[in-house]
């Protein structure tokens, strides 16, 4: 697996310390995410959309309407930006310029290129599987209309960065000798909660589904 290499414009300049070559991380932080942030230039201005995305290998696929201005923009060969963060907790300080998180972010950059044919039912399916693992062979299949309505845009993931804050408090010597403030983490969790099965549905919460849900969730009977 070849290390992250980075680019002028992928280049952390500030707290440099936080920053990570290793190309795992990234992966890791992208598997994790459900929704990324596309960015971009469109008609003359500057936008980020949240956006539904799925990897597979050193390609991220991204998922919109061919009705989106914004997935028809980035299918030119314009430069696009698309970020995703995790967010594990706040840090709580003395001082309120120490306040700070613990992150996981990526950001990759690069130009789109607008699927196809059998490699544009691949990234379905990678979208898919990211977002709810185990539907593509459960649920219907994709009909034509369907398919010609949706756009995947396939962003290779050659220039990218990764970004880690996991640390406590730092906080200056005078206020921690002061001691006139709590300060500590508050960590926070994202988990799935039970499945709602719809009201006209008959079909049991299938294993795919309820496997996602913490142990300690109970499931509805």
């Amino acid at each position: 697996m070849t290390p992250l290499s980075p680019t002028p414009r992928s280049t952390i300049t500030r707290k440099k310390e936080r920053g990570r070559s290793d190309r795992a991380e990234l992966y890791a932080v992208l598997d994790e995410g459900l929704v990324c942030h596309l960015g971009l230039v469109l008609d003359g201005s500057p936008v980020v959309l949240p956006t539904g995305y799925g990897r597979d290998g050193d390609t991220l696929y991204l998922h919109g309407s061919t009705g989106s201005p914004s997935m028809r923009a980035a299918a030119t060969e314009v430069d696009i930006c698309v970020t995703v963060t995790l967010l594990d907790s706040v840090v709580y300080a003395r001082s309120i310029n120490d306040h700070s998180m613990n992150y996981r972010s990526a950001v990759v950059h690069g130009r789109a290129r607008a699927l196809s044919g059998d490699e544009k039912m691949h990234g379905l399916r990678a979208l898919t599987d990211h977002l709810a693992p185990g539907s593509w062979e459960h649920a219907r299949d994709v009909n034509a209309k369907e398919f010609a309505a949706v756009s995947v845009l396939a962003l290779d993931l050659a220039e990218a960065s990764v970004k880690v804050r996991d640390v406590g408090v730092v906080d200056e010597p005078s206020d921690v000798e002061a001691d006139i403030a709590w300060a500590g983490v508050l960590p926070i969790r994202t988990s799935f909660g039970p499945p709602e099965t719809d009201p006209k549905c008959s079909v049991p919460v299938p294993a795919h589904v309820s496997e996602r849900v913490g142990p300690s969730t109970k499931l509805p009977r």
